[in-house]
């Protein structure tokens, strides 16, 4: 189910190889800068660091994001997201993560 405010097509994802390193931008709605979090390789773990905006709840997802896609691609990976839409109701807010999971998942198989 859509709600008025979410579409699928308006929350983006994109790449950008940055040496070795990756960077994911996601965004959607009203799109800023709400949350980065950087994962990276530290042995056999993976360590991530997280920044966040005030009031913003962005790093909920990009700390999972960016240790998921460091784990499966072996790569310091940054992930920087900032999706906002105006009076967003719980549900809408469970179809913004599951778009953003969708998206991701279609990153990674893209990268097989």
């Amino acid at each position: 189910m859509t709600t008025p405010y979410v579409h699928q097509d308006d929350i983006e994802l994109s790449a950008t190889v940055v040496g070795r390193d990756l960077l994911l931008l996601i965004t959607g709605g009203v799109r800023h800068i709400g949350a980065t979090s950087t994962a990276y390789i530290a042995g056999d773990r993976i360590e991530v660091l997280t920044s966040a905006v005030p009031h913003h709840k962005e790093h909920t997802l990009t700390e999972t994001i960016a240790m998921r896609v460091a784990g499966a691609t072996r790569r310091t990976v940054t992930v920087v997201m900032g999706i906002h839409y105006d009076n967003l109701s719980k549900e809408g807010i469970m179809e913004v993560v599951k778009i953003v999971e969708d998206k991701v998942n279609l990153y990674l198989l893209q990268q097989i």
